[in-house]
């Protein structure tokens, strides 16, 4: 459980990876660049053009480390890892839950809810101390979609309803920057992806990949299979249910750690590249900086708001995949979302 912090990140370019006794060994240009202990380690994170050895694959396959590629962007490539571990019985539980449109509908719902209602209280809090009318507006509509989440069953309902209310969301998302770095060029003005458009889509989507690596790895340490979703159906190479458990985390983990960097001026236009056809990457030394300020997120203590315990906001992936578990093997009612009041 302890272990949830325990990522290495590989973001330097050709850099080889080794294996070395216990410990994998980093390497660039003939150059040894540091020494880990692979039994500290849950998983590997490789960005852009990084190589491992085949004893290295091997024996974290063994460990129970996986190692995972993403573009120098941030998207998700591929992954290497062990036997399956957790009990099959839970797997075919979440087999079946998938396949049954009602289970799947509440499950998703649940998701949504915990999304929407942080997505609300992130408005909330700017509207308390910088009042303004698109704020309130926006968390009226937010407060709106709620109530029809909780009384909707359909999946493909769910699904509109959602798309509404991250629409209402994200064209507020600006109010949220302060001008002087909206001025600078750090703006929002809608949501874009593969590829990102400006400064602020790149480091959303670098967010959402480093919380969606440790919500598969938390997804993984209990058994449950990431690719079989319920609010994410089923698609070759995704990893679904990692998508789904991500959405009630995106606000309050990943966008305020955003708001922060670029409200701090932390992150400036000068982190970033523009390519020729206009897409947006973030540099190697910018991508570095974001990923010690994740670390660090995680290690902020919260409140769990269903055990009521405090703990590690890192942990609580972990915490929400065992709730999952519970509520696929019928120990728990209904998933209790993610939600900060």
């Amino acid at each position: 459980m302890k272990r949830h912090l325990n990522t290495l990140f590989v973001t330097t370019p050709d850099t080889w990876l080794s294996k070395q006794g216990e410990c994998v060994e980093l390497h660039r240009d003939g150059e040894r660049l540091g020494t880990i202990p692979l039994h500290t380690l849950q998983s590997i994170a490789c960005f852009g053009r990084v190589s491992c050895s085949p004893y290295l694959l091997e024996h974290c396959a063994a460990l129970g480390v996986t190692v995972s590629w993403f573009s120098e962007s941030g998207r998700f490539m591929a992954s290497v890892q062990g036997p399956t571990r957790g009990n099959v019985l839970l797997r075919r539980a979440q087999y079946r839950a998938a396949d049954d449109p009602r289970q799947s509908a509440a499950l998703a719902r649940s998701f949504l809810i915990g999304k929407v209602a942080n997505s609300r209280t992130i408005l909330m809090r700017q509207a308390r101390s910088t009042p303004a009318p698109a704020l309130s507006s926006s968390v009226a509509a937010l407060g709106r979609s709620l109530g029809q989440l909780r009384h909707e069953d359909d999946a493909d309902v769910l699904r509109g309803l959602e798309g509404d209310a991250a629409r209402t969301y994200f064209e507020t998302l600006d109010h949220l920057i302060r001008p002087q770095c909206r001025a600078a060029g750090m703006s929002f003005e809608k949501r874009s992806r593969r590829p990102p458009l400006n400064e602020v889509n790149c480091l959303l989507s670098f967010l959402y990949t480093l919380l969606a690596h440790d919500i598969r790895s938390a997804l993984e340490s209990v058994g449950l299979d990431p690719a079989v979703g319920f609010l994410h159906r089923e698609r070759p190479g995704r990893a679904s249910l990692a998508l789904d458990m991500m959405e009630e985390f995106r606000p309050y983990l990943a966008d305020r750690l955003a708001l922060s960097l670029i409200n701090r001026q932390q992150l400036t236009v000068k982190d970033f590249l523009r390519e020729d056809g206009g897409a947006v990457t973030m540099k190697e030394k910018s991508r570095k900086k974001v990923i010690i300020a994740w670390q660090d997120r995680k290690k902020e203590e919260i409140v769990h708001p269903f055990l009521n315990e405090r703990m590690a906001a890192g942990l609580v992936f972990f915490i929400q995949a065992r709730l999952l578990a519970r509520v696929l093997r019928h120990d728990l009612d209904a998933y209790p979302p993610f939600v900060v009041r």
